[in-house]
């Protein structure tokens, strides 16, 4: 499809999970938005590099290493929502339930995106678990974002990662923003509710050390950052106790939202 076909395609979509600048005047409608923090990130040079997006969805930040000057950027996903790593309270309706919101064809946004951009970006369907240097290649930046917290085996995941990694990766994922504030030097992770597919939290010491544990030496972090709710985000309570929530978060992280913490590290 040509550009304005594909923002046709845009507004037809039935589900944006990254909030995208197609064109101007043309924003996708999406659950998250990272334009604000974008720029917060510990990004390294990647002008003129081999690039990885895992975890990809609509490819907001494939594009975005493109906009910073990768020469070649590869963004994976799966394409099989019964391929997730679902709760076992979600297993046998979750993926029916997450057809029917977001539409058969998972990177249909992708797709939409990247005819609207005029980008370049390959996406592959293949599992963060089976990432293999024998059929992608090397990178010489890999990024990640938001991802582990889905993942029953994070480690696992970050060593496949590892192994397609010959230079530098950006590790950006939720955290659990009070382990983080009251025990900050503590690895601590929080198990996700099980009707949702959260499996591991972890304070941003934590995730620090998953990234140790896989085999990373890590060369800058960010302090904890929110990720803002999109327009399509669901509704929030307005309730006395979420209101004090947001407060907290407000002065612990600078905003409402997802909280996050950034690495930028490289293999050992």
């Amino acid at each position: 499809m040509n550009a304005a076909e594909a923002l046709e395609a845009a507004a037809r979509h039935p589900l944006w999970y990254h909030t995208i600048e197609l064109a101007p005047g043309h924003v996708t409608p999406g659950v998250f938005d990272l334009r604000p923090i974008v720029d917060r990130l510990p990004w390294p040079d990647v002008r003129g590099k081999r690039c990885l997006d895992v975890g990809t969805y609509d490819g907001f930040l494939a594009f975005e290493l493109e906009k910073r000057g990768a020469a070649e950027v590869v963004a994976v996903d799966i394409d099989d929502h019964r391929l997730w790593d679902w709760p076992y309270e979600l297993r046998a309706k979750g993926p029916e339930f997450l057809a029917e919101l977001a539409g058969e064809e998972k990177g249909a946004g992708f797709r939409i995106a990247k005819a609207a951009l005029g980008s370049k970006a390959e996406r592959v369907s293949v599992s963060v678990y089976d990432l293999d240097p024998a059929e992608l290649g090397r990178f010489d930046v890999v990024v990640c974002g938001s991802l582990l917290l889905h993942l029953r085996d994070p480690i696992r995941a970050l060593e496949a990662i590892r192994g397609v990694c010959d230079g530098l990766f950006l590790s950006a994922e939720c955290i659990d923003l009070w382990l983080t504030a009251l025990w900050p030097r503590r690895p601590l992770v929080r198990l996700g509710p099980g009707h949702q597919v959260h499996w591991w939290v972890p304070s941003a010491a934590a995730h620090r050390r998953m990234l140790e544990t896989a085999g990373f030496a890590i060369e800058r972090t960010t302090r904890p950052y929110v990720v803002a709710y999109g327009v399509r985000h669901p509704g929030r309570s307005r309730a006395p106790r979420q209101l004090a929530h947001d407060l907290l978060q407000r002065a612990l992280a600078g905003g409402v939202g997802v909280p996050h913490a950034a690495a930028l590290c490289r293999p050992v």
